[in-house]
């Protein structure tokens, strides 16, 4: 069988293909992002970019009702957007498979908080799979259908930032066609008014029950044996370091996590005299095991915040087995470097709207997207970051304190049509009074410039109706709606200091594409700093530009110099600059 060496996300679109998948939708959000963008690329399937995770979710249960297989990708804090769906949905159930793919971020790489998807597995009752490897990713989307059809049951696939962004081999098959039979009219199943929920309620249980008698024949959950002295129960990614760093122990490997496989946990326990419960972030498993009368550790010696690695699980097996601590060796001083924050890109259309707002020192409240990095200095502008549309909801909230401060919320383009359209409608409604910046970028930049409903272009490029953000504010009663070219910062200073001084809320939004959207895009050629003008005043360095450079001097003093490698053109320094000292001619002057 031809092999290839895969992502864990580009098996998920793989196995998903395999397994006749007809129809995928996602909202972009890292670590899941390239599994839509994957299967998009395969013949025979229909991929969408939804405007959120909760559609994304609505949109697959109804093609999974129509006989269809459908799956909904999307990263952690996704399902908490997509909850309300997948709860009555396991009520309701499924004709067609239906797998809900979520890649869980232990560490925080790139998300504002760390949760656990299983806790929501057995909050909506409903089975979930944890593939270890890129082989299993693929195999387990084609398992999650077969028993997503058996159980007419939604199947949460967990992945993790480790399994969805490392690579290992993939056994390649071929596709096996699903024909989707149409949708069958049943209100009493499908309609969950009181009187059909509370038999649907009764009916989920019993469900629950069947697969909890599935789980423990299923072959993805395995023991391994080894040594009777110790065995681990584990899943997911946690295998692989446990495997590592204790290759002598016996295993209970669950492919399928939830429902609990009690039956297989109690025979597994009766055949090793000690037990360990590796997992990753919540002690999940280990409060299950505890919960059957079985003395296992877990917490104990496996940490439940963080993501694991090999260092952690072998401070995990001295404390173990009460070795002591090795002595710690010297270790040689590392050279002195300057810190590295993260930064806006050179050019970013997003650095002269939060030097401009900083200056007026008004209640930032941000969102999710670059802009978040306006909080570090120099910039320091931005006061607080919730989720996916509190940039504009919270913002209300704080104005609607009445503490005489001045409001501004903070949100993207493709944020504005995740969540931010009903914030906007609630302060139209109950007249706010705050001002609203929508930084359209043109794009979902922060993973990867994928596009959305405000670009004009679907998932695979497809020319479709650009959804007007100018048009949603004025619907949802904003009067005052101004655009503006965030590189001109005469202008965009003026309409900031008008809307703030307005009796009423308005919305500005700053539209400039993304400066990556084009790896080459330049604005203007570089610009040079004169020497003799300058006065190393530092106006300049507030607008946190990376292509703009301190240089230490012999003297002791600093100079200010452009790298023309970094350098975009954007002129927002020529105009910030109170000497003149910046321009457009090439080449430093003076001495």
């Amino acid at each position: 069988m031809e092999k290839a060496i895969m992502s864990g996300n580009e098996a998920f679109a793989r196995g998903a293909w395999e397994a006749g998948v007809n129809v995928g939708a996602a909202y972009p959000g890292t670590p899941s992002t390239e599994i839509l963008e994957n299967l998009a690329k395969y013949p025979d399937v229909y991929c969408q970019w939804s405007p959120n995770e909760k559609v994304a979710v609505e949109f697959a249960a109804g093609a999974a009702l129509a006989g269809a297989r459908s799956i909904a990708c999307m990263k952690h804090v996704g399902l908490n957007v997509a909850a309300d769906p997948l709860m009555t949905l396991a009520y309701i159930g499924v004709k067609g498979g239906m797998a809900l793919i979520v890649a869980d971020d232990p560490g925080m790489h790139s998300s504002q908080n760390e949760q656990d998807t299983r806790q929501y597995a057995r909050f909506a009752k409903v089975p979930i799979l944890e593939p270890s490897d890129s082989e299993e990713a693929k195999e387990f989307v084609g398992l999650a259908f077969k028993i997503s059809e058996e159980f007419r049951t939604p199947v949460i696939v967990r992945s993790t930032t480790r399994i969805s962004h490392s690579k290992s081999i993939v056994t390649l098959g071929e596709r096996t066609p699903h024909k989707a039979d149409g949708y069958e009219k049943n209100p009493q199943i499908y309609v969950p008014v009181p009187v059909n929920a509370r038999r649907m309620r009764i009916a989920l249980e019993e469900r629950l029950g069947k697969l909890g008698e599935l789980v423990c024949h299923l072959e993805q959950n395995v023991i391994i044996e080894g040594s009777s002295e110790l065995g681990i129960i584990t899943s997911g990614i946690a295998y692989q370091y446990a495997a590592e760093t204790f290759p002598e122990a016996s295993f209970l490997k669950l492919g399928m996590s939830f429902p609990f496989p009690d039956e297989l946990i109690l025979r597994f326990s009766k055949t090793v005299k000690r037990l360990l419960v590796v997992e990753e972030l919540d002690n999940f498993l280990e409060e299950h095991v505890r919960a059957l009368g079985i003395c296992a550790d877990g917490r104990k010696y496996i940490p439940g915040i963080g993501e694991l690695n090999l260092d952690i699980l072998e401070e995990a097996r001295r404390k173990l087995e009460g070795r002591p601590e090795p002595e710690k060796k010297p270790v040689k001083p590392s050279p002195k470097v300057p810190p590295r924050p993260p930064v806006f890109c050179p050019g970013c259309p997003h650095r002269g709207v939060f030097f401009e707002i900083s200056k007026l020192k008004p209640v930032v409240i941000g969102d999710i997207g670059c802009y978040s990095l306006a909080v570090f200095p120099p910039l320091s502008a931005m006061d607080m970051i919730l989720c996916m549309g509190a940039g504009i909801s919270s913002a209300h909230g704080v104005q609607k304190a009445e503490t005489g401060q001045k409001v501004v919320g903070v949100v993207g383009d493709s944020t504005f049509f995740h969540s931010g359209i009903t914030g906007l409608l609630d302060i139209g409604y109950n007249k706010g009074r705050l001002v609203i910046f929508v930084l359209d970028n043109r794009s979902t930049a922060m993973t990867g410039h994928q596009d959305h409903p405000g670009t004009g272009r679907t998932l695979t490029g497809q020319p479709t109706h650009e959804a007007s953000i100018e048009a949603f504010a004025r619907a949802c009663g904003i009067r005052r709606v101004v655009t503006v070219n965030p590189y001109d910062l005469q202008h965009l200073r003026k309409v900031i200091k008008e809307e703030m001084e307005a009796d009423e809320a308005s919305v500005i939004i700053a539209r400039a594409p993304c400066i990556l959207l084009e790896q080459s895009r330049r604005l203007g050629e570089p610009v040079s700093i004169c020497r003799d003008k300058c006065k190393t005043c530092g106006v300049c360095l507030k607008l946190s530009c990376p292509a703009l450079e301190k240089h230490q001097v012999p003297d002791g003093t600093f100079t200010i110099a452009v790298n023309p490698v970094l350098c975009r053109g954007c002129e927002l320094c020529i105009q910030v600059c109170p000497t003149g000292a910046i321009s457009k001619s090439s080449g430093e002057k003076g001495s």
